[in-house]
């Protein structure tokens, strides 16, 4: 595309719950302009916007997938986003790359608490948004009350510009109250509306909402609104151009109809976007902040410093690496470079591709503001990374991801597959910038964490697949640790005699309990030459390594000091091994009689919920053996209960917490601190742990 056609740019993402039909209507949108030569179809996974075979098995979209159509003169990027928690990283992400979003709802059923999400988010950066009431096929469809139901749920103003022609089974097309036409389809579902005269039984609810929209496009403009009030009437230029205004200041929503399962009313829909949807140079300027702090105002100028933002990653296993870029200013040729400011490093765009779908499309010419495209072969970039040009560097703002809030324990099936893991996971995390990994460094466990059951799962089955490693998934161990509440003075002496030179190590330790949080304390107070200062450090190193393993049920020891205050030694048989043997052996029996304990990790909890669920939610922490900190007001009708619970108890939370909430509450946890485990869970731990070996005396 010419630079001269940004203003006939529309960047859409397709935004609402799972299951509302965004990727059916997208394919509609595709095969009606012509993109596509058939009508993909969700349960038949023929279409090329759920590209993974792990969504064609699940029927529904777990990755934003990509497609550009042309329509009257038009160039529409469609970014259709998943509808389900566990994937919502990338709608957060696809929301960053486009100028409109297209809020799709069902016409039969209440919204659901992802609608309400993506429209925030959507809110949030200011996009224009347009609502779709989608399976208008359905016999309990209703466009009023789906309309009714947004606005007292999204409390916002709606402008009906369809209407339905039929209910039920005998939905047939869209009364346009834009053009004032009537468009009927037929059941092959080529999208092409035959134009008719709007039937007799709705001509009344034409002249009443066609009359409500005239009103709205008077608002959306002062002298239209001055003409209209004076009794003029608006030319059907001077309606869009209200409506368009009204539109991309927020005032109101205009409200589309159909069914993208049969491809009815999706050419009226298309129309309207391109009629109503702002292009990328009518958006206010993104901001970007330059080398010394400074903040820039980037707009869709074709003559500025080229810069992009790059808001998907796709790692394939034979293609290499994709980047999706969103060019924000600029003109960007193939195999021109430009520079990554976050790794500081010099890229060459050697292939320029366009996406649709499952392909790509070679960029001939240039990409301009707005343009949407992928880049291959990239050395560094990232998703959420800046590119720009070199003389003129600058960085937008980071994509904010949701944290984490559930973690597994994975190991191939197969041993000698750790490195093809370690290699897998790190792919997988340029794809999905969620996901993380690290090691616990108690229990030495693999932890992949997520947004959830599922979202693991589908990373698990993408590793296979790509990568070729079985995966095994387990709930993480408790990283326990143990401590001691009393204190003794205890003898490790190590004597052994085989025939010509022996071993023997004396010691008399002193053990005692430190504050929590503390660690471990060794304490040299060997006074007199009673062992050497050469075998000293052994004594520290033989307890230390025991403290790996406590007495109790083999968790590491913490929180104690230890001082070697006295011993013996022989001048011919005494070592280093026997002497770290004795302060091991001195440890071991000393722990015993300390009064031996077991400690477990405690998190900080922020659970951010609707006053309604308080309740609930704070039955449910003490109910976990959780303390409630106190809460704090949020925003949107919510509080956030700050709490600390034991990490045994949350190790499954982020589900519970969807059931409770119906999918409304959200949480972040950290790591806080270790405490004393009650009598009797510990003695259940204990016992599921075993005995730890006992060593004594030899």
């Amino acid at each position: 595309m010419a630079a001269h056609e940004v203003s006939k740019l529309r960047n859409i993402v397709f935004m609402g719950e799972g299951g509302n039909g965004k990727t059916s209507l997208g394919e509609a949108c595709l095969f009606t302009a012509g993109a596509t030569d058939r009508l993909g179809k969700v349960d038949a996974g023929t279409t090329i916007l759920d590209g993974e075979p792990e969504e064609v098995k699940r029927k529904s979209s777990i990755a934003a997938g990509v497609a550009f159509l042309d329509w009257n003169k038009h160039r529409l990027n469609i970014i259709d986003t998943p509808g389900y928690s566990n994937f919502i990283a990338e709608t957060v992400a696809a929301v960053r790359a486009a100028d409109n979003a297209l809020i799709v709802i069902r016409g039969h059923s209440e919204l659901k608490v992802m609608t309400e999400k993506v429209f925030a988010w959507a809110e949030e950066e200011r996009l224009p948004r347009f609502l779709y009431v989608n399976h208008m096929d359905h016999p309990q469809a209703d466009i009023f009350q789906a309309v009714e139901g947004a606005a007292k749920t999204l409390g916002k103003r709606f402008a009906l510009a369809h209407l339905p022609i039929g209910t039920g089974e005998n939905f047939r097309g869209v009364v346009d109250l834009l053009s004032g036409k009537a468009y009927t389809y037929t059941p092959d579902g080529n999208g092409r509306g035959k134009e008719e005269a709007v039937p007799a039984g709705l001509k009344a609810a034409f002249e009443e909402h066609r009359g409500k929209l005239i009103e709205f496009a008077a608002e959306g403009d002062e002298s239209l609104l001055e003409k209209y009030l004076e009794g003029g009437e608006l030319t059907p230029e001077e309606i869009v151009q209200g409506l368009r205004k009204g539109v991309l200041a927020g005032v109101f929503i205009p409200v589309f109809c159909g069914c993208g399962v049969r491809n009815i009313g999706t050419d009226a829909l298309l129309n309207a976007l391109t009629l109503l949807a702002a292009s990328p140079a009518e958006r206010p300027p993104a901001e970007a902040e330059g080398p010394e702090g400074q903040k820039i105002p980037v707009t869709a100028d074709p003559g500025a410093p080229f810069r992009a933002l790059v808001f998907k990653t796709v790692v394939d296993s034979f293609a290499g690496k994709l980047n999706y870029i969103r060019v924000m200013s600029g003109a960007l040729s193939p195999d021109a470079t430009a520079w990554n400011p976050a790794h500081e490093e010099r890229e060459r765009m050697a292939s320029l591709l366009f996406i649709q779908g499952k392909g790509q499309k070679p960029v001939t010419d240039r990409l301009v503001p707005g343009d949407i495209a992928a880049i291959a072969k990239l050395k560094v970039t990232r998703t959420g990374d800046t590119l720009c040009d070199e003389k003129n560097p600058c960085r937008f703002a980071p994509i904010k991801f949701p944290s984490p809030s559930i973690s597994y324990a994975v190991a191939p099936k197969s041993k000698g597959d750790e490195e093809k893991l370690s290699s897998a996971l790190s792919r997988m995390r340029e794809e999905d910038p969620v996901i993380t990994v690290s090691r616990d460094p108690q229990t030495r466990e693999l932890l992949l964490s997520g947004l959830g059951v599922l979202h693991i799962e589908v990373a698990v089955e993408r590793i296979k697949r790509k990568y070729g490693v079985e995966v095994e998934m387990r709930t993480p161990r408790v990283p326990y640790k143990e401590t001691i509440k009393g204190r003794t003075k205890i003898q490790g002496r190590y004597k052994k005699q085989t025939g010509g030179r022996g071993q023997f190590g004396d010691t008399w330790l002193e053990i005692e309990p430190l504050p929590r949080g503390k660690g471990f304390e060794f304490v040299d107070d060997i006074v007199g030459g009673a062992i050497p200062r050469s075998f000293i450090p052994a004594v520290e190193k033989g307890i230390i390594e025991a403290m790996d393993s406590g007495s109790l049920a083999g968790y590491p020891v913490t929180d104690l000091r230890i001082t070697l205050y006295d011993g013996s030694y022989h001048s011919v048989d005494s070592s280093e091994m026997a002497f770290k043997i004795a302060g091991s052996m001195g440890f071991k029996k000393g722990m015993l009689e300390c009064r031996p304990t077991l400690l477990e990790p405690i998190m900080t909890l922020e659970v951010t919920v609707p006053d309604e669920y308080m309740g609930d939610i704070i039955g449910d922490l003490n109910s976990r053996r959780g303390r409630v900190l106190g809460m704090l007001p949020a925003s949107g009708g919510k509080q956030t209960i700050k709490a600390q619970v034991p990490m045994a108890e949350v190790l499954n939370y982020a589900p519970a917490l969807r059931s409770m909430t119906a999918d409304r509450g959200d949480f972040i946890m950290e790591f806080s601190h270790y405490e004393e485990v009650p009598g009797q869970i510990a003695e259940k731990v204990i016992a599921a742990a075993g005995s730890p070996k006992s060593s004594g005396e030899e």
